[in-house]
């Protein structure tokens, strides 16, 4: 990789290690504060939301990211084209809005999540007037780290100062919206500095209006795939359920987001690879995107679902022991996600504008969750919604793989997975081996420190080119220091 990528890989592992951090103190403390209940409504609250955030944001960010990142190097063109899509932004904002307050107003349902949603709205007005596609697209990362640390730090002070009792969730909610949308609201000044961004009615709809509409209908599709659980969920047995589910969607998002956190890092990068046919270099970059994926996310996800009971009790506490055998099942899902959406999808497919292809993937899955977990939810709850989400995930790899560019040659395959598999290996027989202890925490942090020692091992014994290849890069930037 590149240094400007490796530079920027840094700051974003910084940020999505820091948006890890924050829920992981917050929220064993938050779940057992505000319980199933209150917790479920929030995340209700949340699900709905989505959607109207989705209108917003359309299928802006990801167009954005690529048109931006093609003319980053023309100070002019990125200044028309920035503004272009920021004044299209701005307008969809203004739907979204619009759109939000009818359907507060007509559906009495929603009258108890009233207040919630009209707090946690107003983070869609901020990541519009954030814009921080501008700072993915010029691969300026930095401060928009730094801000969202900052603001997170911020965040879980206010919360341990403010939140004391289950009552109290109107004030978290709040607070997680600074935590949020901090970031966003100070990048408004920042971003002036890369780019002059202002409101236009001359956009050229013929080149941002369609590939826009395309992303907008496979985000919304994706969208359904992820949310339409909680919301079927809440609608159709209770609050309750949505708290013990989301809890363990929760703890499965941040391990996705860990694993992930690289696609968007790369994405400018491949964009202009793509547009500029450099195979070569697009085989080499994937194969790096892909053993990374490997490396990182088999170990987190057998990991996860072998300790998942000792993960919820620490992470929320007995009352969400329902929430174990949910993150076990999401967890075999997980695998199918990294590799198919996350990679295949995000990866492969984005940066060569076939979002398309994409597009058509993501609404059959959502149909399909739509009508499974309308099948099922009612008779198994939250572990048919994770069932559902785990088999459309599974469904999204397979009819991804007969769209792989031909062109694209990731060099052996089998050698990227071998080394992660044995060592998924290992991280099995060291839970299993640690599972009677009967004190929570011993069993959990010798089971952790035990299974990162043998997989390490297993790596380096197995030779693992990318682990060897960040070990000789350290110990290299160690002598030049030294």
């Amino acid at each position: 990789m590149q240094n400007s990528i490796k530079k920027n890989a840094i700051y974003n592992i910084v940020k999505t290690v820091s948006s890890i951090v924050f829920p992981l103190i917050t929220f064993p403390y938050i779940s057992r504060v505000l319980l199933p209940d209150n917790v479920g409504k929030i995340h209700f609250g949340l699900s709905v939301i989505s959607y109207f955030t989705l209108i917003a944001t359309l299928g802006i960010t990801t167009h954005a990211i690529r048109e931006c990142a093609a003319v980053k190097n023309d100070k002019n063109k990125l200044n028309n084209t920035s503004s272009q899509i920021f004044s299209i932004n701005l307008i969809t904002t203004f739907i979204a809005y619009l759109a939000l307050a009818i359907v507060l107003l007509l559906f009495r349902r929603l009258d108890n999540y009233r207040l919630i949603i009209i707090i946690q709205s107003f983070a869609i007005l901020a990541t519009t007037l954030g814009a921080d596609w501008i700072n993915s697209a010029t691969e300026d990362f930095g401060f928009i780290t730094m801000a969202t640390v900052s603001f997170q730090v911020i965040a879980i002070v206010l919360m341990f100062v403010f939140v004391k009792e289950p009552n109290d969730y109107l004030k978290y909610v709040v607070i997680s919206l600074a935590a949020s949308s901090g970031a966003n609201i100070v990048n408004i000044f920042y971003r002036a500095r890369i780019c002059k961004t202002s409101f236009t009615f001359k956009i050229d709809l013929k080149k941002h209006l369609v590939p826009i509409i395309l992303l907008f209908v496979m985000i919304l599709a994706q969208t359904i795939f992820t949310n339409v659980d909680v919301l079927m969920l809440g609608l159709q047995i209770g609050d309750w359920e949505v708290g013990i589910y989301s809890t363990a969607n929760k703890l499965y998002a941040i391990v996705l987001q860990v694993v992930t956190s690289l696609m968007w890092v790369v994405l400018p990068r491949l964009t202009n690879y793509f547009l500029e046919k450099k195979y070569d270099e697009i085989s080499k970059l994937l194969r790096k995107v892909l053993a990374f994926n490997a490396l990182l996310g088999l170990p987190c996800a057998v990991g996860c679902f072998m300790m998942s009971k000792e993960i919820i009790l620490i992470a929320a506490g007995n009352d969400y022991v329902e929430s174990v055998p949910v993150l076990k099942i999401l967890m075999i899902g997980f695998v199918f996600t990294v590799f198919g959406g996350g990679f295949i999808g995000n990866a492969v497919l984005l940066p060569a504008k076939k979002e398309k292809v994409f597009m058509i993937v993501c609404c059959i899955t959502a149909v399909v969750n739509v009508v499974t977990n309308y099948v099922f939810i009612p008779r198994f709850g939250a572990k048919a919604a994770a069932g559902t989400t785990s088999f459309c995930a599974f469904l999204i790899l397979v009819l991804l793989l007969p769209f792989w560019d031909k062109k694209i040659r990731v060099e052996r395959k089998l050698k990227v997975f071998l080394t992660p598999v044995t060592g998924c290996i290992g991280i099995v027989l060291t839970c299993l081996l640690f599972q009677n202890i009967p004190d929570l925490w011993l069993r959990t942090a010798l089971s952790i420190m035990t299974s990162a020692i043998v997989y390490f091992t297993i790596l380096l014994i197995g030779k693992n080119e990318l682990l060897i290849e960040l070990l000789i890069r350290m110990k290299k930037k160690v002598h030049n220091q030294a």
